[in-house]
């Protein structure tokens, strides 16, 4: 990869390509939607030399999954080590052979708690808790964090896709260690391969202000404590991106006495989601959340499915967490928390740009909708334990 040199640029980067931001030791920087971040990932591929580590949720049986799976074959070919974790519900449409190619190769894949039962690994108990990271780590040094599934519905509209837009954090620099360590420990869990000696310990306080958080984590990593802590300590302004917005009683408390603080409080969410009972039980919340002065945009066109957020200009996280209860209690999740001015009003100007062509929520209108509408809201609010 290039070297990036300390004002975030680097010889060889072209002009027109999103700009880097050195941040403490690393250097990170925005890749918005497929168009950006597909190219990116697959040349930090091509030019691993080491180890490619690759954990996703969905992989799709399309020419997008399977453009990436000849690029990690070929670089297994060429002696580099790659191992892959993928969902087995996320990628549900994928066959036992699809891996072929990239096994043949060299390459090593792990599904995360398989979905059938004739599996001899099915078990009953694990069939809710889902790997629902977007995570790929290259070198050690050059990892990828997002929103963004290797399928074809992130690709342009112009390309065969279906445009969804999201965000992705490409990272380089030690942080990426951090990424590392997580990969390997749901490594060792599937496989029980031993971790590789250089493998980090995790600790419990970030040491930098480019640090990683996770769910199902009861210490200071924890990505649901971070929101609360973020969200309570705001002065300015919340901004957040969520395609499933159905916060839990912690975080809307801490959203209301935020916009009683003065604090400007706005969350984008999709017109139209990909999961109708699940847009459902985030339009359930609508009303609450105008009556509390939070404002409420919605996003026409391509799918919103980027899970964004940003702090008084701040702090900024971006990842594979939706704030709502799977992704707290259930699933494995991941994101990238950066701490800097500079990086933080870069991502909110995009985020400006998408309210640009949002609509917004106004509570009176809202009021107007029909029985049968919020009958349904509320049904999938009470089974949002379930989904």
């Amino acid at each position: 990869m290039t070297d990036i040199a300390p004002d975030g640029t680097g010889p060889g980067l072209d002009p027109a390509s999103p700009p880097w931001f050195r941040v403490g030791a690393d250097s990170v920087r925005l890749l918005r939607d497929g168009a950006h971040a597909f190219p990116v990932m697959l040349e930090a591929i091509a030019r691993a030399e080491r180890e490619i580590l690759l954990e996703m949720y969905w992989v799709g049986m399309d020419r997008v999954g399977e453009r990436f799976r000849h690029a990690l074959a070929a670089r297994a070919r060429a002696g580099v080590k790659v191992l892959v974790v993928y969902d087995a519900l996320g990628s549900r449409a994928l066959v036992p052979s699809w891996w072929g190619p990239l096994r043949a190769s060299g390459g090593q894949v792990a599904e995360y708690h398989s979905i059938s039962p004739l599996d001899p690994r099915f078990r009953l108990a694990r069939v809710e808790q889902r790997d629902h990271r977007k995570m790929l780590v290259v070198d050690g040094v050059h990892a990828y964090v997002g929103g963004l599934n290797l399928a074809a519905q992130w690709l342009p509209a112009e390309d065969g896709g279906q445009g969804w837009r999201d965000d992705l954090i490409e990272l380089h620099g030690g942080a990426s260690q951090e990424l590392r360590t997580l990969f390997y420990r749901t490594w060792r869990q599937l496989t029980d391969d031993p971790l590789p000696p250089d493998v980090r310990p995790l600790s419990r306080k970030r040491t930098g202000p480019v640090w990683a958080l996770a769910s199902q984590w009861r210490t200071r990593r924890s990505l649901h404590r971070e929101y609360v802590k973020r969200i309570k300590g705001a002065r300015e302004r919340i901004d957040i991106a969520n395609p499933y917005f159905v916060p839990d009683r912690a975080v809307r408390r801490a959203l209301f006495h935020a916009v009683n603080r003065g604090v400007r409080v706005r969350v984008l969410v999709p017109e139209t989601g990909d999961v109708p009972v699940v847009q459902y039980a985030v339009e359930a919340l609508f009303d609450t959340l105008l009556r509390h002065g939070v404002e409420i945009r919605l996003l026409a066109g391509g799918m919103l499915h980027s899970k964004t957020a940003i702090i008084d200009d701040t702090f900024t996280t971006i990842g594979s967490y939706n704030l709502d209860e799977r992704s707290w209690l259930k699933n494995l999740e991941v994101n990238l928390a950066v701490e800097d001015v500079a990086f933080a009003r870069h991502v909110r100007a995009s985020y400006e740009r998408d309210l640009e062509v949002a609509r917004r929520v106004d509570l009176a209108a809202w009021r107007e909708r029909s029985l049968v509408r919020r009958g349904l809201e509320w049904a999938a609010f009470g089974l949002r334990r379930l989904w």
